[in-house]
């Protein structure tokens, strides 16, 4: 069973990962009703949030149902790191995350994200600080390294855990690579086979069947994945992999029933949360996924993905029911 802090997560847990513009308060309710274990905040800025920036300040939103639930932050600046710490322990979040590994150019520009592998000791440091700063469990988000000539990962998750980080996300890619390329779990394994760690060390990238979660568990002995672009627009992806664990087989794909209201439901919370131009805007990223394989459909995800009116998106979805109701996904 993994732990992180005093946090049991149960035996090979999935992770919602961060993700910028998904992992927000209404897609992280319903993959969690569909089974994943902890889910994760969207990154958030530890500049904004000392700024108190509207943005980044919303983005603290949590709630119970979501528990265990992680606020991931990111920065290089040790202050405004150990400040933001402060800001987001009044959320009341089970764990905070730090993220090492966010390639974006504007977020590596300014040393923060994957910017900070190319200065491990400021990386080290930092969570240093951070776990002293909070009795709150610190985990960390990160990739192989820099580059293909720069993976230490084994070296550098050491020297987290020996500095008290409480577990350890790894995506199988470096800065370089961004998200082109296989993922590659190797490394990973290496981190998790080392005699000296004790902590979870949770793989990332590229779990995107059953079958490769398995693959994570069983042939690289990693103690959870953590799930990112295979759950966008398709939160049941959790319960298929914990089924698949269970029995073996494939759990038939959702119905198109099930589909349309988690479409609907998905789109009311996020226009409950954010209004409705933002909530509109951000939820037609994973329309395609929620009725991906259905012929002649592009005429309603026109719809769905350029109107700016959530009743227009809401009778779209209407006329999808309606045209293809008893539809069967394979």
């Amino acid at each position: 069973m993994a732990k992180i802090g005093n946090i049991d997560v149960g035996g090979f847990p999935l992770l919602l990962a961060p993700m910028e513009d998904v992992s927000d308060p209404p897609f992280r309710a319903l993959c969690k009703e569909q089974g994943a274990d902890v889910v994760y905040t969207e990154f958030i800025s530890s500049e904004g949030l000392i700024r108190d920036a509207a943005k980044s300040v919303m983005k603290l939103d949590i709630y119970e149902k979501e528990r265990p639930v992680g606020i991931q932050i990111f920065g290089a600046n040790l202050e405004s790191m150990l400040q933001s710490v402060e800001i987001v322990e009044k959320s009341g979040p089970d764990i905070i995350d730090i993220n090492f590994g966010c390639p974006v150019k504007k977020v590596v520009s300014k040393g923060a994200g994957a910017g900070i592998l190319k200065d491990i000791p400021l990386m080290v440091s930092l969570t240093e600080a951070m776990v002293k700063h909070t009795k709150l469990p610190i985990t960390v988000k990160t990739r192989l390294g820099w580059d293909q000539d720069s993976i230490k990962i084994v070296e550098v998750a050491e020297r987290l855990q020996d500095v008290g980080a409480s577990a350890i996300s790894i995506h199988g890619r470096t800065r370089v690579q961004m998200y082109k390329g296989d993922a590659n779990w190797a490394p990973i394994a290496e981190v998790k086979n080392n005699p000296r760690m004790h902590i979870p060390i949770f793989g990332n990238g590229d779990v995107d069947t059953p079958e490769r979660a398995m693959e994570m568990r069983d042939k690289f002995g990693l103690d959870g994945a953590m799930i990112g672009r295979a759950s966008i627009g398709y939160p049941w992806f959790f319960k298929e992999v914990k089924h698949y664990f269970r029995t073996g087989e494939h759990l038939p794909p959702p119905t198109m029933e099930e589909r349309l209201d988690a479409a609907r439901r998905h789109l009311q919370m996020a226009i409950d949360w954010k209004g409705e131009k933002l909530g509109v805007f951000e939820t037609r990223r994973h329309y395609t996924n929620y009725f991906k394989g259905i012929p002649h459909f592009k005429e309603y995800r026109q719809k769905m993905v350029t109107s700016d009116d959530a009743a227009d998106v809401f009778a779209a979805f209407d006329e999808v029911e309606k045209e293809f109701s008893g539809y069967e996904f394979v």
